[in-house]
C-alpha cells in the first residue's frame, strides 16, 4: 500500500484572511513522505504539478489535523477532489479516543521523545522574511515527526501525552488504517 505523509505551511494565518477557514489561506509549502520511494520532498505551488502526479498514486493520504485543516486548503489548488483518496488523521483519531484535541508536539514529545523544530506561526514568518529553505527544512521534519508517530501507533495501538503534569497513555483504533483506499484519480495525470 502507497502511503503518503503529508503537511502544509501557509503564507498568511486566519488573522490575515479574517476567518478560521483553511480554504482562505495560501500555501508556501507541503512537505511529503512517499513510502514506495521512501523518500521525502516539498513543494511549492509553482511546483505542484510534481505534487499531484504523487498524490494520484497514492493509496492513502496520512496527516495530523488534515482532514480539518490541510486537505480543504490543498484541495482548492487541485483539479479534481482530493477527498476521493483515503485520509487518515491522526488528530481526528485523538480527538475521537480522547474527546478532544491535542497538538502533535504534546504528542510526538510524550510518545517518541521527539521535538518539533518550529511551529506553524514561524514558518509563517519566514515566508514574510523570504526564508523558504527554512519552511522546507521544517515542513519536512514535520512530516517526519508524523510518520514516526503514524509507525508508532500502528505498532504499539496507543499514544503517550501530556495533561498538565502528568503523562497519559491512550488507547487509538488504528481499524482500517492499512487497509488499502479504493480510489481512482486521473484528473492531472497524463494518459
Amino acid at each position: 500500500m502507497r502511503k503518503v505523509f503529508f503537511d502544509i505551511e501557509t503564507r498568511d494565518i486566519f488573522e490575515d484572511v479574517g476567518k478560521n477557514d483553511p480554504s482562505l489561506l495560501s500555501i508556501s509549502i507541503v512537505g511529503t513522505y512517499d513510502s514506495e520511494t521512501d523518500s521525502y520532498d516539498s513543494y511549492s505551488q509553482e511546483e505542484f504539478p510534481r505534487l499531484w502526479k504523487l498524490i494520484e498514486q497514492a493509496d492513502v493520504l496520512i496527516g495530523f489535523n488534515s482532514d480539518h485543516f490541510d486537505l480543504p486548503l490543498l484541495n482548492k489548488y487541485y483539479p479534481g477532489d482530493l477527498f476521493k483518496i483515503k485520509s487518515i488523521d491522526m488528530m481526528a483519531a485523538v480527538k475521537t479516543a480522547l474527546g478532544r484535541r491535542l497538538s502533535l508536539k504534546n504528542i510526538a514529545g510524550a510518545t517518541l521523545g521527539e521535538k518539533k523544530s518550529a511551529d506553524g506561526l514561524q514558518a509563517y514568518h519566514w515566508w514574510k522574511e523570504g526564508k523558504v529553505q527554512e519552511i522546507r527544512d521544517y515542513c519536512i521534519q514535520d512530516v517526519k515527526v508524523t510518520k514516526n508517530l503514524y509507525d508508532h501507533i500502528v505498532k504499539n495501538k496507543k499514544i503517550r501525552y501530556r495533561d498538565g503534569q502528568n503523562e497519559l497513555e491512550l488507547a487509538i483504533d488504528t481499524t482500517g488504517w492499512e487497509d488499502k483506499g479504493d480510489h481512482a484519480m486521473t484528473f492531472s495525470l497524463g494518459f
